[in-house]
């Protein structure tokens, strides 16, 4: 009996030993005992095996299996996972550049592990970098764009609305564009065939729209907190609107703060989200100069002949504008971070976007100068976070794609070797990015960047 009871063990054994482990596909990534961020909550949670293949995130587990099946391991180990960042004020380069110029500057961006970018200028050929880059052609965060300008050169008449409106939405746009100078009785125009038609509007307010009446209006989205120091402006001043200067410092010597809450407690009633650009302010629209400015290691990736035009134009709005001085920009930026702060804890929500590559903030690196202003606005590292991550995926309703770290959502991650939580600085530490799927190295990173650098300084 002991006979048969051993030799049946050790067929059952041999049936064990003959049936095939669970294969792993070719393409699998897995990154082991990482530490993920849930940028939902702030909470940390630690010794984490992610698997990534076919530009998703297939598995997210603590148990310790062998992980040597799979095709690339990347050591996790002291390091820390986030979703991909999102620019939601970029600039794709217009059409007239050249693919190289257009490539690079997508590539910029990626760098610094943004992995989707809200254009805010568009053209009917950004609609085809945007297809190439969905459909894994183009080397490229995800982009969502804008249409072309609406302004007060481009769209003078009620119809001339209708039409462009109407147009832009066949076309395929993501939303449009606000730009200053148009009218209030075009605006509402824009705004009535934007509703008929089911496209979302963004951007400035224009002045004779005034911040209460856009607000009221429902945008998506405002940025660089436009409008809002005007509409501090008091009552009992004697001021012409259209005389606000820069994003209204010409108003700040009679901006009444207490109303700040009143501004805010709209914008929530309304869903209104926030880009603040706050580094236009801190830097192109600041004391500090341009040689200053120019020192910085990232403007090696701008040609020559953009940076010679950002120190002429950044003279003509600081050193060389008689309006201009430090003590009233002082009590400008301070009004400025108060709006910030408050509409971050009593508003509807904030995005991350530095408006690159406006005056001296180069594509991708801009958002950590962004980061930066936000933190002396007296945001947290996980207020900043989830404004570059879930807020966007919020605001595009793609919470289903990407924003968070989740089985079955785009594999768009960056791994970082320090803390975010910790410090907002630790953000621009990467150790590499993951774009649908695709590993960026920093090895690859800043051999990539050498590159455009070697080649920017060329032009």
């Amino acid at each position: 009996m002991k006979t048969l009871y051993a030799l049946l063990v050790t067929y059952i054994l041999c049936i064990s030993c003959a049936q095939p482990q669970k294969s792993v596909s070719p393409t699998a990534t897995v990154i082991t005992n990482v530490t993920i961020i849930d940028v939902q909550s702030g909470k940390e949670i630690p010794s984490q095996h992610v698997v990534i293949d076919s530009g998703k995130i297939k598995m997210i587990t603590s148990n310790e299996k062998d992980l040597t099946m799979y095709p690339v391991v990347i050591d996790g180990k002291g390091k820390y996972l986030i979703p991909g960042l999102a620019e939601m004020h970029a600039h794709i380069p217009p059409p007239t550049s050249s693919a190289i110029h257009i490539e690079e500057t997508l590539f910029l961006y990626l760098s610094n592990g943004i992995t989707t970018i809200r254009g805010m200028l568009g053209h009917s050929e950004h609609l085809r970098l945007r297809e190439r880059a969905a459909s894994g052609d183009l080397l490229s965060p995800r982009i969502y764009t804008a249409s072309p300008s609406l302004n007060g050169n481009s769209v003078t008449t009620k119809q001339e609305a209708i039409d462009k409106v109407t147009a832009y939405q066949k076309e395929g746009f993501d939303f449009l564009k606000i730009h200053p100078g148009i009218q209030r009785d075009v605006f509402d125009q824009i705004v009535a065939t934007a509703n008929e038609v089911g496209i979302p509007f963004a951007g400035h307010v224009p002045v004779d729209v005034g911040i209460r009446h856009a607000i009221e209006s429902n945008y998506a989205a405002i940025d660089h907190v436009d409008g809002f120091l005007e509409g501090l402006a008091s009552e009992y001043a004697n001021y012409h609107a259209e005389d606000n200067g820069f994003f209204g410092y010409n108003f700040t010597t009679i901006a009444d703060t207490t109303k700040i809450n009143e501004l805010v407690a709209l914008s929530r009633k309304h869903t209104i989200w926030i880009v603040p650009t706050q580094s236009l302010y801190e830097r192109w629209f600041a004391p500090i100069t341009a040689d200053e400015l120019l020192k910085d290691p990232e403007m090696k990736y701008m040609p020559a002949s953009t940076l010679a035009n950002w120190k002429a134009r950044k003279g003509q709005y600081t050193t060389d504008n008689p309006n201009f001085n430090e003590p009233q920009w002082q009590q400008f930026n301070n009004i400025r971070r108060k709006l910030i702060k408050a509409l971050q804890d009593d508003g509807h929500g904030m995005l991350l976007g530095s408006d690159a590559p406006q005056l001296f903030n180069v594509p991708g690196f801009s958002i950590h100068h962004e980061i930066d202003g936000m933190t002396r606005a007296g945001l947290t590292p996980l207020q900043i976070l989830q404004a570059g991550t879930i807020n966007p995926a919020k605001f595009f309703t793609a919470q289903d794609e990407y924003g968070v770290i989740k089985e079955g959502l785009s594999a768009d991650l960056v791994l970082l070797n320090s803390n975010p939580l910790k410090n907002a600085k630790h953000l621009k530490n990467l150790a590499g990015v993951f774009v649908k799927g695709e590993w960026l190295s920093k090895e690859a990173i800043d051999k990539r960047l050498n590159e455009i650098a070697d080649n920017r300084a060329k032009r």
